[in-house]
């Protein structure tokens, strides 16, 4: 046959991206920031056990990777972390995972501990730090975990400020609210700015810009100045001539305003978002030049990515970015991604150039197609949206008469979105003949504040039926076949899996990763930065103990009538190994086929190679054998009782 017509069934397709290739010296660029003429970056290593390192690009040099070999540089705050290092003056200040404490390496030299051991009955935690003008002080964000054996408390969030010379001086700047983020000085440094929050908000719904004097180490008058319970205020930044700019959804849309003792100042402004939800610390979507206009990342309803100046609005040539960054006052580094290439640091606008790439996958474009951004009817009436993915091969096809399986996807979060990017994780089902629906349900993120204020009480309905609104859409119109229909979800996107598997029969099977199977367990025992996330979500707790019980899938397996595969890590403090334990209870109580495979050592998400490998060689051959199928690939049969 020759073999750029090969016809094979669809979803056994012979494919050149292997569960390996995700993960085979492969190093994931996380975060940029610059430092003069200096750029320097954090990449995870899954084939180190997922240990992130920091290199720098010196001007006039190649790379270097600044953090010694055993460095791990990942935070803890708010269980996500991000913002775990900064750098000031070729320094390079950093949080080392194992025991949270801040180090600094100096100009290459050898490292030196800035942070205290805790006092007995605590652990610290720190993060989203910046360095003073003077070059004397570190002001950070720290978490203080109280380590009481038999008595549940609450960690304490405050700002700090940390002497820079190693004499592990440490000052309480400013406490008394449950979160704090983004502690900025001015470039005098006479005030701080940040932003703080307390509970039931989350940062996307509700948060306050403060700024206050700076002086000996110490915050002095102290005031609001932006924000509150309806207003999401993100990213504070100080131009060179200390006027403070700062996002904010206070008009339905996250735009850039200037702070003004009169009235604050629309600089770039329109229904596009430029902020997107504070999952992690440390996020960047504009930067101010002293040599051009200010200009953002832009996510637009219509799915693409744009860059943004007070007077213009210009589509990127890539479809995602990440973090945008200054270089020397004025030229701009971006950390963004296509449907071709993973993230990828680039300097330069108009002409760009490529400074640090992915390792290259050497896959021809017709495996990558961008994917179709679909507006599809809700069941209620309403609208969704969905990025379809249709199979792609460069030399297979499928018979005439056959239509494909179909994955559709529920992102987690919930508040988040789905991703406009390459991800060889989605082209490893396409490559092999499935049809993927990457669903963005009402409540995700880049519509505008009114699509993510869809969800509020109607978590584990509405984005639950949207998935399902999706999969019709797309078997009414002859894209995929309906008797194999699978959906897959993590975190957030596990509830929405388990409460489709248990209120609908769309979905022939499911894939659970580390999943939200018992509300009231999720309202009682997970870490405090979500530990209210649900009172707006669903309801106050116990108040509203019914709706929560009515939502929880693991009330509801009487229902559960198709196969399922759970994956879950062991070290899970958001999605305790509890609730996934639970569900597989509920599935040999009822005799449903299933797997269960728990990874130890992992938290929420998984980070070492063998794992994320395993995980979804798993899910292939899980799915192969319920739809009957036979993998093109020599993988282990997952075990199925």
């Amino acid at each position: 046959m020759d073999s750029k017509n090969q016809i094979q069934p669809y979803g056994s397709w012979s494919s050149p991206i292997s569960a390996e290739s995700l993960v085979k010296g492969v190093s994931t660029i996380s975060e940029i920031k610059t430092d003069q003429s200096d750029i320097w970056w954090s990449e995870s290593r899954p084939e180190e056990g997922g240990r992130v390192a920091v290199v720098c690009l010196f001007e006039g040099q190649g790379p270097k990777e600044i953090t010694p070999a055993e460095a791990n540089v990942r935070s803890k705050v708010h269980e996500y972390g991000g913002g775990a290092w900064w750098v000031r003056d070729k320094t390079l200040f950093y949080v080392n995972f194992n025991d949270q404490r801040i180090r600094k390496i100096e100009n290459g030299c050898e490292e030196q501990l800035l942070t205290p051991e805790p006092p007995e009955g605590q652990s610290w935690r720190f993060a989203d730090g910046r360095v003073t003008p003077d070059g004397e002080w570190c002001i950070c964000v720290r978490e203080i975990h109280h380590n009481l054996k038999g008595h549940h408390i609450e960690p304490d969030n405050q700002l700090v400020a940390i002497k820079t010379d190693g004499t592990m001086e440490m000052n309480e700047l400013v406490v008394g609210a449950d979160f704090y983020a983004f502690p900025r000085p001015s470039p005098d440094g006479e005030f701080l700015a940040w932003i703080q929050w307390n509970h039931p908000s989350m940062p996307w719904w509700g948060t306050e810009l403060w700024i206050g004097h700076f002086e000996d180490g110490e915050i002095k008058k102290g005031q609001r100045i932006a924000g509150g319970g309806d207003e999401s205020v993100l990213q504070p930044e100080w131009s060179s001539a200390s006027d403070l700019f700062y996002l904010s959804d206070r008009s339905g849309w996250s735009n850039l305003y200037r702070f003004s003792t009169d009235e604050d100042e629309l600089i770039i402004g329109g229904e596009f978002d430029i902020g997107m939800p504070l999952w992690v610390f440390d996020q960047s979507r504009y930067v101010l030049r002293e040599k051009g206009d200010p200009i953002a990342s832009v996510t637009a309803p219509d799915g693409e990515t744009y860059l943004a100046t007070p007077s213009s609005l210009t589509p990127s040539a890539w479809s995602s970015i990440h973090q945008i960054r200054t270089i020397d006052k004025s030229d701009v580094i971006l950390l963004a991604a296509s449907h071709k290439a993973g993230p990828s640091i680039i300097k330069g606008l108009e002409k760009q150039k490529i400074l640090r790439s992915p390792k290259p996958h050497e896959l021809d474009d017709a495996f990558l197609p961008a994917p179709e951004l679909i507006q599809f009817p809700t069941l209620d009436g309403n609208k969704a949206h969905v990025r379809y993915y249709a199979p792609a091969h460069l030399n297979t096809k499928a018979p005439d008469d056959e239509l494909p399986p179909l994955l559709v996807l529920a992102h987690g979060g919930p508040t988040a979105s789905t991703r406009n990017e390459l991800s060889l994780a989605l082209r490893y089902w396409t490559s092999r003949g499935w049809a993927v629906a990457d669903v963005d349900y009402r409540g995700s993120t880049g519509y505008g504040r009114s699509y993510m204020n869809a969800l509020d009480g109607q978590w584990g309905v509405i984005d639950v039926a949207d998935c399902v609104a999706a999969a019709r859409f797309l078997v009414a119109a002859d894209q995929v076949d309906v008797n194999r229909i699978a959906i897959k979800g993590g975190s957030a996107g596990g509830l929405t899996v388990l409460a489709a598997l248990s209120g609908y029969d769309d979905f022939s099977a499911g894939s659970c990763r580390y999943g939200v199977a018992d509300l009231e367990i999720l309202a009682n025992d997970t870490h405090k930065f979500e530990s209210r996330y649900l009172d707006r979500l669903i309801g106050p707790y116990p108040e509203d103990r019914e709706v929560y019980v009515a939502r929880s899938p693991i009330h509801q397996t009487e229902n559960f009538q198709n196969p399922m595969i759970i994956l879950q890590g062991s070290e899970d403090a958001v999605v305790p190994p509890n609730q996934s334990e639970l569900i597989v209870q509920a599935l040999k109580t009822k005799g449903i086929r299933h797997s269960y495979l728990l990874f130890e050592g992992e938290g929420h998400g998984f980070r070492k190679s063998e794992n994320i490998v395993k995980a979804l060689e798993s899910e292939y051959s899980f799915f192969s054998q319920i739809f009957g199928f036979e993998p093109f690939d020599d993988i282990e049969s997952t075990l199925i009782v």
